[in-house]
């Protein structure tokens, strides 16, 4: 059955194609030229814009010594020092980070360079077992030491709620850190 038009009705206008617009890839502006200074290295490069700062030292710089855990801030096993400020590396965008001093546990005893004071500390009251949150600890630690004055006993709680350790009890972790501080700044 076919149907007709009235005359006095004007045919339906054509429908043009348009062009699918997809999203692309990576925006150019999704790009970001920093400079910044990792364990001493003045280094230069393009980094995207969600990229974080663990994938970056991990990753780009294969600075391995940075752990990720729980990858929510939480845990702390992924603590770099940022222009001495312990941060959380996974929460921490790269692109963030133009124009910064980062040190990573790689810094602390590279080579055959003698362990630090936090370092041996660590070893000596045997402030860890299977290692992984060590590095955060460590980096918090540094922090720690390298203040002006020694900080106080509820300064170095708070500090250290930040980091989870699975196998200890904390008490050698406090160990260590009170030994490192001793050194550092008397008993």
């Amino acid at each position: 059955m076919t149907t007709s038009v009235p005359s006095s009705a004007s045919p339906a206008p054509a429908v043009r194609p348009t062009a699918v617009r997809t999203p692309p890839l990576a925006e150019p502006s999704g790009w970001h030229e920093i400079r910044l200074t990792v364990n001493g290295d003045r280094i230069a490069c393009q980094v995207e814009s969600r990229l974080l700062l663990s994938d970056f030292l991990r990753d780009r710089l294969g600075l391995t010594g940075t752990h990720v855990g729980c990858e929510h801030g939480v845990c702390g096993a992924c603590t770099v020092l940022l222009d001495g400020a312990p941060v959380r590396s996974c929460l921490t965008l790269a692109a963030q980070c133009e124009g910064a001093d980062i040190r990573t546990v790689e810094s602390l005893a590279p080579g055959d360079a003698p362990l630090t004071a936090v370092q041996r500390a660590f070893h000596e009251c045997h402030g860890m077992q299977c290692g992984f949150c060590t590095p955060g600890f460590v980096m918090t630690t540094t922090a720690l030491t390298e203040q002006a004055g020694r900080p106080a006993g509820p300064e170095v709680a708070d500090a250290l709620s930040g980091h989870l350790c699975r196998c200890t009890g904390y008490r050698n972790i406090r160990r260590a850190v009170c030994q490192a501080l001793d050194e550092r700044f008397g008993a």
